[in-house]
């Protein structure tokens, strides 16, 4: 594991290198209760089957990177793909990288595409949000239901340490907020240039398929998968399927 201070704030990431020349960097977006060690082995498959650099990295107050001193706000997503995001890949020294983000990763990486049209090269998302929906606050409801009455605090304290109260809290809490109902980016799409493939799952617990259609709407270049038998993690419900569609897509590039 390497690190790297942005904002004041030491995070966590680990680095592929690329296997072939020419080929540009990915850069993984995690979830709303991820974190670099969450993907499991996905990055490096990636990595693998592309040739290209791969950087995931977690983001503050997630696995190993140190959190924000104050209260996460409805504008969290906001922060990250316009002010964490574009200090990470300038301290990285990236010109141009391809974004794959997974949930709110997916959201992050479609606020940040819009607020840098000219930066990415490309954006893959996986079962993305640009609006809240019931659908989505049922299941945070029920998340917070298991998360009472299960193991889940232990499994997840295995990634997050310390900081595993808080990062399901902050989710939690924040998207079941009457602050939050509003949270919208939808203005976001329309100011995209670059390619995006939208993948989602038939069977996704927190999202209707209307998340990636509405992107294609905007964008009419959008690529949409949808993918039976899968839920909100499309790449460990069919990794197969989601593998071959990233390096096809990389390949564009």
């Amino acid at each position: 594991m390497k690190h790297i201070v942005v904002h004041g704030l030491k995070l966590e990431y680990r680095d592929y290198p690329a296997t072939a020349e020419g080929r540009p960097t990915l850069l993984l977006l995690h979830e709303g209760l991820g974190c670099v060690s969450m993907w499991r082995h996905f990055p490096e498959k990636l990595a693998a089957a592309t040739g290209c650099r791969l950087i995931v990295w977690s983001r503050a107050g997630y696995g190993g990177s140190e959190a924000y001193p104050e209260p996460r706000t409805p504008r969290y997503m906001h922060r990250e793909g316009e002010e964490m995001l574009p200090a990470l890949i300038a301290g990285l020294e990236i010109e141009r990288p391809l974004l794959i983000g997974h949930s709110d990763g997916g959201s992050i990486a479609l606020i940040f595409a819009g607020a840098f049209p000219d930066v990415p090269l490309g954006v893959a998302v996986m079962a993305p949000h640009e609006f809240v929906e019931e659908v989505t606050l049922a299941g945070i409801r029920e998340a917070k239901t298991v998360w009472q009455t299960t193991d889940l605090p232990k499994k997840l304290a295995r990634y997050h340490h310390a900081q595993t109260e808080r990062v399901f809290s902050d989710w939690n809490d924040t998207w079941l907020s009457p602050a939050f109902r509003d949270w919208n980016i939808e203005a976001y799409l329309p100011k995209i240039r670059c390619p995006v493939l939208a993948i989602q799952g038939e069977d996704d617990e927190y999202a209707t398929m209307r998340q990636i259609d509405v992107i294609a709407e905007q964008l009419l270049a959008t690529q949409l998968l949808k993918l039976p038998e899968c839920g909100h993690s499309p790449h460990r419900d069919q990794e197969g399927p989601v593998l071959a569609a990233l390096v096809a897509f990389a390949a564009k590039f």
